[in-house]
């Protein structure tokens, strides 16, 4: 079977089984057609207003706060489109969208996704393709992007998503810890030699139990991002598609952090883990832990939870080795036209809207959201209504974003991610050595994109 004859397949396969689920429920299986979006651009009009829908999970908080008043101000800086916000869980708010579009019925104009999805998407035929939209304008839209952001919302050469915002992975740090530990605070470790040392250093122990530790990599960083760290930027598939799992540098990754769980020890490990699920308060400003890999959006944590003279610094995750690069992985969220929406024209409009500058930089400044947006992330690294350590986090950001990977699902291996992770469990576990388990991995996606090829 050809490769677009399989993806066609799963997707046709995957829609009638949507289809079927609806239409057991009592729901209506007609479907809006047109020959180029889906769309009719008749819409549904309140005067001489197009009124649409935005879909977001933005349910409470300064996002939520944000995006209603960003919102208003679209809706009286012109008088032809007017939007609504509507608030969809987490999770509900995409299998919605998808029974939407499988039945024809309620589908939202506008609607925010996973970035790392789109070209499932695309493939689908559920999201509307935008590059009749993308040639008419004056400007290169796409420049606005980070590159990699960009090249997740084509497909087949064609743009079915604009980019709305990322994250990236770093090191925090407590300067206080360091201090008191004989080292410099205002020199982080450059690589996993070095953050060894330095978490050695800061270790304290009590006896069998740590008062202090360190750092361990697995505490909010996934083994993935070390594996892509380790291997320069290289997630589990390569730039050109091939399956990449089980490379010398991924299987030193998984050893060196086999190392640090033998020499904390499994129980220890585990024992912490268990008092952190259970609400203990956050141990990165508690002083539990002196280094922690995380999301740069933990900052909004810190501002709402931490002391006001809690001394922190951030930093680049540490280099496999001198000159490897501070490679970390992203990922984020693109706004998309479900296919079928009935006022695809207004609804690209309000989509620009969202990715300006201008737009963008006030989304970040209230939410501290990285931002596709390249000018606006360069804007926020010295905006006069952010602190020293905003404007640090902002330029951290922007300059770790050459090295930050973003990962696409691959359409030839959909559920690869499991494959992976179950062996990654069993090296873990002691129940495979590195070298077996990524070697499983290995043959099982090559065989996987194989059978979807």
């Amino acid at each position: 079977m050809g490769k677009s004859k399989g993806r066609k397949l799963l997707s046709i396969v995957l829609m009638s089984l949507i289809a079927f689920v609806l239409v057991a429920c009592g729901t209506n299986g007609d479907t809006t057609d047109d020959a180029s979006n889906g769309g009719t651009d008749e819409g549904t009009t309140s005067g001489e207003k197009t009124e649409l829908e935005f879909w977001s999970f933005w349910g409470g908080g300064s996002r939520r706060e944000t995006i209603e008043s960003i919102i208003e101000d679209f809706n009286d800086s012109q008088d032809e489109i007017e939007v609504t916000h509507v608030y969809q869980p987490w999770g509900d708010i995409w299998t919605k969208a998808l029974a939407a579009v499988a039945s024809g019925n309620d589908i939202p104009d506008i609607i925010v996704q996973d970035i790392n999805t789109v070209r499932q998407r695309a493939d689908a035929n559920q999201a509307t393709n935008l590059q009749e939209y993308l040639d008419q304008e004056d400007e290169n839209l796409e420049g606005l992007f980070y590159p990699q952001l960009w090249d997740t919302v084509v497909h087949e050469d064609e743009a079915y998503g604009l980019p709305f915002n990322t994250d990236t992975h770093v090191l925090f740090y407590n300067k206080d810890l360091f201090e008191e530990a004989g080292l410099d605070p205002d020199t982080p470790p450059k690589t996993w030699d070095e953050l060894e040392e330095m978490a050695r250093q800061l270790d304290v122990q009590e006896g069998d139990s740590f008062e202090q530790f360190g750092f361990y990599p697995l505490w909010n960083l996934g083994l993935d991002v070390w594996t892509i760290n380790a291997d320069e930027g290289t997630s589990w598939f390569d730039d050109n598609g091939d399956v990449k799992i089980n490379t010398p540098e991924k299987v030193s990754a998984l050893e060196w952090v086999l190392d640090w769980q033998d020499y904390y020890g499994q129980d220890t490990i585990n024992s912490y883990e268990a008092e952190f699920d259970s609400g203990l308060a956050d141990p990165f400003i508690s002083g539990l832990i002196a280094m922690r890999g995380q999301n740069i959006n933990y900052y909004t944590d810190l501002r709402e939870n931490a002391p006001e003279d809690f001394n922190f610094g951030v930093a680049p995750l540490p280099e496999y080795e001198e000159g490897s690069g501070p490679w970390t992985w992203g990922g984020g969220f693109a706004l998309e036209i479900p296919y079928g929406a009935e006022n695809p024209d207004a609804s690209y409009e309000f989509m620009k809207y969202l990715v300006s500058t201008e737009v963008q930089t006030t989304f970040g400044l209230n939410s501290f959201d990285i931002m596709a947006n390249q000018e606006a992330n360069e804007a926020l690294e010295d905006h006069p209504d952010l602190d020293e350590n905003g404007h640090m986090i902002y330029k951290l950001a922007h300059q770790n974003l050459d090295y930050t990977v973003i990962t696409p699902v691959p359409l030839t291996a959909p559920d690869y991610l499991q494959l992976v992770n179950g062996q990654l469990d069993e090296a873990l576990l002691g129940n495979k050595t590195p070298q077996e388990a990524l070697d499983a991995a290995q043959e099982s996606v090559e065989n996987l994109v194989e059978q979807n090829e």
